[in-house]
């Protein structure tokens, strides 16, 4: 009898400790900091990201003496972004540690640059892996806007030349990251929040690390909706995927010009077709257009049209960039910020180039300099 009371006793606490550990929707932490320089027209917001949706959980302000202390209310543990006040911003995990977080604040230099900085967040073992992981982004970006000002001022054979040196540096600093997020994943397999990097990795380059956080987090937290959402999430992109391989029927859009007279890929079914996805704030897609234009020319008389679709939040920022890039092929807008686009071919990064044949089906992805306009000639070649 004792032992059977005993037996109970344990499998009561086991039941108490894990609910504790992994029912932390509804749990309430505390989310505080300081701003040194305040910009009073905006407020901080505590914002939750589903793919391109963007929903405010939280927002508040700064007290006389600049801090903020606010109580959030965890429905839902995963990444957060607390916003400061339009000028930074930080992502954090949510789910039963209270953070902390120093700001800058606003720029107070003559001439505004907003270039991302790093912030560390103070909290626990589960909010370190997205230290790590915000470092990495936060150096990434710093190398990228070093090596677009070296390859800006420097003299290349032409701009072809120079926009595909760019992009394989782009693609290093790639590599370098995407391993030293594979890293992380090795380092920290047991706490819920490498949840976060999980969308990071490549479901077949890195099919080890994936399935190692799965097994962990599944032995020590079975049913742990973030992982369990992040599952779901990959057999929809999965299924998407399939959708635009190599060989298959590009989907087909509509999009509105200019002149508010909408174009999608099958207007230019018995030609080949190039398809840009870029937008005006993205470095790298200006720095490929002098290559665009480069191959527009040389094949706009052989059967091969060009459509470039731009993911901008709103017109006005399209129509600047049309003025100055002055590029003479079909031009459309997508909506919601390329949200329904960027979902139904599979993107995430810009500029995406993708190519068809006549019949519309997809031939090569993922173009740039040299080999965009050797994938065209051999697709006009056939």
């Amino acid at each position: 009898m004792q032992k059977a009371v005993a037996k109970l006793g344990l499998i009561a606490l086991m039941i108490t400790i894990f609910a504790g550990t992994i029912g932390a929707q509804g749990k309430t932490i505390t989310v505080k900091g300081h701003v040194k320089f305040d910009e009073p027209r905006f407020k901080m917001q505590i914002i939750r990201q589903d793919g391109s949706e963007k929903t405010v959980v939280g927002e508040f302000d700064i007290d006389a003496n600049n801090n903020f202390n606010y109580k959030m209310k965890v429905d839902e543990p995963g990444v957060y972004s607390l916003d400061c006040k339009k000028w930074e911003s930080v992502q954090f995990w949510a789910e039963d540690e209270d953070i902390e977080i120093n700001f800058r604040g606003k720029d107070t230099a003559k001439m505004v640059i907003k270039n991302p900085k790093y912030y560390k967040i103070n909290a626990g073992p589960k909010n370190e892996v997205m230290n790590h992981l915000n470092y990495l982004s936060y150096q990434n970006t710093q190398w990228m806007i070093a090596i677009s000002q070296i390859t800006y001022r420097s003299k290349f054979v032409n701009d072809s030349v120079k926009s595909e040196t760019t992009g394989k540096f782009y693609d290093y600093l790639n590599e370098d990251f995407k391993s030293r997020v594979r890293n992380i994943a090795d380092l920290y397999p047991n706490r819920t929040s490498v949840v976060a990097i999980l969308r990071y990795l490549n479901p077949d380059k890195d099919a080890a690390y994936i399935q190692k956080i799965y097994e962990t987090i599944d032995s020590l937290y079975p049913g742990y909706g973030p992982l369990a959402k992040f599952r779901k999430e990959q057999k929809e992109k999965i299924e998407f995927a399939a959708r635009v391989k190599i060989g298959s029927v590009a989907p087909d859009f509509e999009y509105p010009q200019v002149n508010g007279k909408n174009l999608g890929p099958k207007n230019f079914r018995g030609k080949v077709l190039l398809i840009d996805f870029w937008a005006s704030w993205c470095g790298p897609c200006r720095q490929e257009i002098p290559n665009l234009k480069e191959a527009y020319e040389m094949f706009k008389d052989k059967g091969v049209e060009f459509l470039s679709v731009s993911i901008d939040k709103g017109s006005p920022e399209w129509i600047k960039a049309l003025d100055q890039e002055k590029m003479p092929w079909p031009q459309i807008l997508a909506p919601n910020s390329g949200k329904e686009i960027t979902q139904l071919y599979q993107f995430s990064g810009i500029p995406f180039i993708i190519l068809l044949d006549k019949e519309g089906r997809i031939i090569a992805k993922n173009l740039r300099g040299e080999g965009l306009i050797k994938a065209i000639k051999e697709q006009i070649n056939k």
